[in-house]
């Protein structure tokens, strides 16, 4: 599936060459090594930047071991608060284009995102798309270990969401993406205040509406087994206000463009 323009492309190389992926820890220490030789085994390439938020359980001492150990792949920013996953990868994303990153990956710490799939996402990116959606919702997607609540939870965000904004994308809530680094170098990131998975569906909406390409390739998304998940209720009622907010402005937003045409 693809919406939008695709942006313009790198010449002679492939984007994928030089991936950053961002994976934003909250005491998630006993996760963090799983995932890290899991990804390096699967991506040997790809470089690695933990972004973690003063974490009491000592995540970040240990991300700063890990990234001792390797230097060349992996890097560890230290947040003084925890402000949100949304502030978190805005941080990381500056921190990426900052140093010339052509490809940065959203991936979760507790293993839910395989890195054994990323491969699916940066052949994506490489083909052409702009914005690459590992998603639990189109052909060949799964979900595992989810309850039934959780599971009608995300569906249902997903059904609001594309309906209220009018986009074409199966799962906009999804943290599983790869994005070409103009996406990112184009979209407002200082105007983007979104703070749990609302994130996840702000970037895809000022996406699409920049114009770029947006893929969605089936992943299989895993359950949690070790720590606690993130998600809350403010997370939701964000989602909900924000949402319903975009969705009104972007139709009164087209609603004067075909006056002015009419008028013209």
């Amino acid at each position: 599936m693809t919406t939008g323009q695709s942006a313009s492309r790198l010449q002679g190389s492939r984007p994928s060459q030089r991936t950053l992926v961002i994976i934003p820890t909250f005491n998630e220490r006993e996760n963090l090594p799983l995932i890290l030789d899991r990804l390096h085994r699967a991506c040997p390439d790809v470089h690695v930047l933990v972004v973690d938020d003063s974490s009491p359980d000592g995540t970040g001492q240990l991300a700063d071991q890990l990234a001792e150990a390797d230097p060349d792949r992996v890097h560890v920013m230290h947040r003084v608060t925890k402000d949100g996953l949304g502030a978190a990868y805005l941080a990381g994303f500056a921190w990426g284009l900052g140093r010339r990153y052509t490809v940065l990956v959203e991936m979760d710490a507790d293993g839910s995102h395989a890195p054994e799939q990323l491969h699916r996402l940066l052949d994506a990116v490489d083909a052409g798309a702009d914005l690459v959606i590992g998603s639990r919702y189109v052909d060949g997607g799964a979900v595992r270990n989810w309850p039934w609540r959780r599971r009608a939870l995300s569906k249902t965000a997903n059904t609001y969401s594309r309906l209220l904004l009018g986009i074409d994308v199966h799962d906009v809530t999804a943290g599983y993406r790869a994005y070409r680094r103009e996406v990112l170098e184009t979209i407002d990131l200082d105007a983007v205040d979104s703070k749990g998975y609302c994130f996840q569906i702000d970037l895809t909406f000022r996406t699409v509406t920049n114009g770029f390409a947006v893929v969605e390739v089936p992943i299989t998304f895993t359950e949690r087994e070790l720590g606690v998940s993130k998600m809350s209720g403010s997370n939701i009622r964000e989602a909900l206000v924000k949402v319903a907010r975009w969705g009104i402005e972007g139709r009164l937003t087209r609603g004067r463009a075909v006056r002015a045409d009419d008028l013209s």
